[in-house]
């Protein structure tokens, strides 16, 4: 841990420098995160540098430089930090730091406070950049000098290590004017719901899912089908022994056409297109015994998809309708429109509405989401809320406002 200078922490003992910051996180509630990664070439992306901040009660910055590439690494200090509901995990975009964070040190990561979901219920953009934030909510500007290089290498140089600094070093104070201000708005509660979603994130190879997303699988016939799940199988195994990314190995639509023909020798292997030299010489002899496996494998054939209610041509206008309304609701309450809904979301309650069906399961109509426009979206699908235009904005009316407003032109009328 440093106030300004200092190495990246990997000692097999616990480091007194992670110790200290350990003491002064439980004093102050709370632990800055920030990650450096690497995923080009590789089977799952590498963690390659923890950074942590805290702000002790003096107002005093301490900064400590993690090393989980190496082995002698006791992490126990940062895993009880992470892992503890009671201290606040500041992170920025955390999602896939969290997911890292998880695998490397079989951890779970709790009370995260993502300022980039933060800051979209606080008026800016739903993907604000960390440098944006600093320099519209902090005006700070930070000069990225060591974003894209190389951080599997070792030692780092200075500059790498004064740009990780940096980058977990604001994040405590822009944590503290966010959360102003969004308890100024009456907003904190609905970010931090938002934030919970971040602790889940992972990371994790489901075979299944990738199986199910295969180009055109429901279309391969049963004993196809059982040939497909093997060589994905087989494609994980060899892509983990050697680091390799996945699709290098073998892509999905390469997989797809090799389980529908079956080929049973290399010069079969070879006519498929896509099929290149160096697969064939590396893992050639390997995809042949699994296409023999697969083919052995029990032939079921994939249930079919459940009937969903579709989208119509019709539709169109009533969706664009729902997406006025939602931004109308957005910009009143300065969030983001994306935190909101998405036009698939719309899309799939405009359908449900057409044909009678029961409410999608889709997050605009779910939480705070449903408090803030959700409910009002089926009243404007069922007739019970209109939208017009006046005085160049958007005027949102309820049936009972539209009633009371037809009998006063009425009454106007008959004078």
């Amino acid at each position: 841990m440093s106030r300004g200078s200092g190495e990246v922490s990997s000692s097999q003992q616990a480091d007194p420098a992670l110790s200290e910051l350990e003491a002064l996180a439980r004093q102050s509630g709370s632990l800055a995160v920030d990650t450096e990664f690497m995923g080009e070439g590789r089977y799952r992306t590498l963690l390659c540098l923890v950074q942590l901040a805290v702000r002790d009660e003096a107002g005093t910055l301490h900064t400590a430089l993690i090393d989980p590439l190496s082995d002698e690494l006791d992490a126990g200090p940062l895993i009880s930090l992470l892992s503890d509901p009671e201290i606040e995990v500041i992170m920025h975009a955390g999602r896939q730091d969290t997911a890292l964070l998880r695998r490397r040190f079989d951890t779970e990561v709790t009370a995260i406070f993502d300022t980039q979901v933060a800051a979209g219920f606080a008026g800016f953009a739903a993907q604000a950049s960390y440098h944006t934030l600093l320099r519209e909510v902090l005006t700070i500007d930070l000069t990225k000098t060591a974003s894209f290089t190389r951080w599997d290498a070792r030692p780092l140089s200075k500059e790498q290590l004064r740009y990780a600094r940096e980058d977990a070093l604001h994040l405590p104070e822009l944590a503290t004017e966010l959360k102003r201000r969004l308890h100024t708005a009456k907003r904190l509660e609905w970010a931090l719901q938002e934030c919970q979603a971040v602790q889940c994130a992972s990371d994790a190879r489901d075979l299944e899912s990738v199986f199910l997303r295969l180009p055109r699988v429901r279309n391969l016939s049963a004993a196809a089908q059982a040939v497909a799940r093997e060589l994905v199988e087989w494609r994980e195994q060899v892509a983990a022994a050697g680091d390799r990314p996945v699709q290098g190995v073998l892509a999905d639509a390469v997989l797809v056409e090799v389980a529908k023909r079956k080929p049973a020798s290399i010069h079969q292997l070879q006519g498929i297109r896509g099929m290149g030299p160096g697969t064939l010489r590396r893992d050639g002899q390997g995809l042949l015994d699994a296409i023999r496996r697969g083919a052995d494998r029990p032939h079921e054939p994939l249930a079919q998809l459940p009937r969903t209610t579709r989208s119509d041509t019709r539709d169109a206008a009533l969706i664009a309708l729902c997406e006025a309304l939602v931004r109308a609701r957005t910009i009143e309450a300065g969030l983001a429109y994306e935190l909101v809904a998405s036009r698939s979301d719309l899309q799939a309650i405009v359908a449900a509405k057409r044909v009678n069906h029961a409410e999608p399961d889709v997050r605009t109509l779910r939480g705070w989401r449903r408090e803030l426009v959700g409910e009002e979206l089926l009243e404007l699908l069922d007739g019970r809320v209109s939208l017009s235009s006046q005085n160049a904005s958007l005027r949102v009316a309820t049936a009972r406002q539209q009633s009371r407003t037809g009998r006063l032109l009425r009454g106007r009328h008959q004078a």
